[in-house]
């Protein structure tokens, strides 16, 4: 008898992501990529999608936290790595015997690197606060944060290198002037007797549509899963292609009379006699409950409508009088060649961002890695020749998640 739990997951094809961070790299020259693989890489898996990005043109990392930046180097990844959200219990020295870079908004975060006391000196990112209004220098606290970073530069302490700031993406004219103030911000640092060895400002939507703010780098997050930062144009119109498929297998179905409710509040019943095949998902998976009533899956090469609310987990879909069974394939979102819905799409149906919807796929949702073949079949052919990166196609190669 078995004792597995029904089949949930999330396929993440490393082949479309490679593409997607080699388009942005292009895009972005002479710029460098960092790519953001914070959120676990947006849900997708960090040290799989870590390592696959350094494959395909990015030439650093960018994570929110230091232990986030640990597990990739205790992974063996040796690029530089970048970490900027701390807490005053941040393992500051941790980052710097581990050799990695800091975004720094405060001077007690300068004064807790320092009581650290570790042998290495970390490269410092400072940041200034150019409108998005959360972490990083007030224009007012910026003179003391540089003059501070300057003395423990001095001292041995730290190694300042960068300044960088972060957009709101409200409109372009709030980004032009989020632009100007980072450029005044170094004006200022510069008069005080800084150099910055690099500037870095623009993420997925500057990075592609605001050429003057790539600078030195661009911080490239979620178009490189293939999700588009714009409202007017998909990722497939940006010349990217979806990374995650969400899919589980239908575990019953029922055949039901007209007028029959369904799920939690009967809020959806059946206009006729109806199949209804019951999927073993729900928002504790990440499919958002706000979706009730909008969303659609994929079966058997037709979209249908989630009908009633979404449970905890699982939903029900009304399939008519369509041949459907258990073991059938449900696609909740994939790439959208075959007319299945995309991320995007149910962005759309919950009335949020395709981030959310691929950082929410749960913990027990089993990632499942297409092309991870090739990426270590590079890896060990070494300088022998080009990565598995610079070239589309082959046969994938499927790998759970380590």
């Amino acid at each position: 008898m078995s004792d597995a739990a029904p089949r949930r997951e999330a396929v993440i094809d490393l082949d479309a992501f490679r593409h997607n961070v080699r388009t942005l790299s292009a895009l972005a020259l002479p710029a460098e990529t960092m790519l953001a693989v914070k959120a676990d890489a947006y849900g997708h898996g960090m040290v799989p999608l870590a390592r696959a990005a350094l494959e395909s043109g990015a030439t650093s990392l960018a994570v929110l936290d230091i232990p986030a930046a640990l597990v990739l180097r205790d992974a063996g990844i040796t690029a530089p790595i970048f970490a900027w959200m701390h807490d005053p219990d941040a393992l500051f020295g941790a980052a710097a015997d581990a050799d990695i870079d800091l975004g720094i908004s405060a001077v007690w975060q300068l004064d807790a690197i320092a009581a650290a006391g570790a042998a290495r000196a970390p490269r410092v990112h400072l940041k200034i606060d150019t409108g998005l209004s959360r972490n990083g220098a007030t224009e007012e606290d910026w003179p003391g944060l540089v003059s501070a970073a300057l003395e423990y530069d001095r001292r041995g302490v730290v190694r300042l290198h960068a300044a960088w700031s972060h957009l709101a993406d409200a409109s372009p004219e709030d980004d032009a002037v989020a632009l100007d103030r980072l450029r005044r911000a170094v004006a200022v640092a510069e008069d005080l007797g800084a150099h910055f060895e690099l500037l870095h400002l623009a993420a997925s939507s500057a990075g592609i549509r605001m050429p003057e703010a790539r600078l030195g780098l661009v911080r490239f997050g979620i178009a490189a899963y293939g999700i588009s930062p714009f409202d007017d144009a998909s990722g497939r119109d940006l010349g990217l292609r979806p990374v995650m498929t969400l899919r589980a297998p239908v575990v019953s179905t029922k055949r039901v009379p007209a007028g029959h409710g369904i799920s939690y509040g009967l809020v959806y019943r059946t206009s006729a006699e109806s199949t209804l095949a019951l999927v073993p998902l729900g928002y504790a998976d990440g499919i958002p409950r706000i979706a009730t009533g909008r969303g659609q899956v994929w079966i058997n090469g037709r979209r249908y409508p989630i009908a009633g609310r979404i449970a905890m987990d699982q939903f029900v879909v009304d399939v008519g009088d369509d041949e459907v069974a258990p073991g059938d394939e449900v696609v909740v979102f994939g790439e959208g060649d075959r007319g299945e819905p995309t991320a995007e799409d149910w962005a759309g149906y919950a009335e949020t961002i395709g981030d959310e919807i691929v950082a929410r796929v749960g913990a027990r949702v089993e990632r499942v890695y297409l092309g991870a073949r090739e990426a270590a079949d590079a890896a060990d052919a070494g300088a022998a020749g080009e990565s598995a990166a610079e070239t589309d196609g082959g046969t994938p190669a499927t790998e759970s998640a380590p």
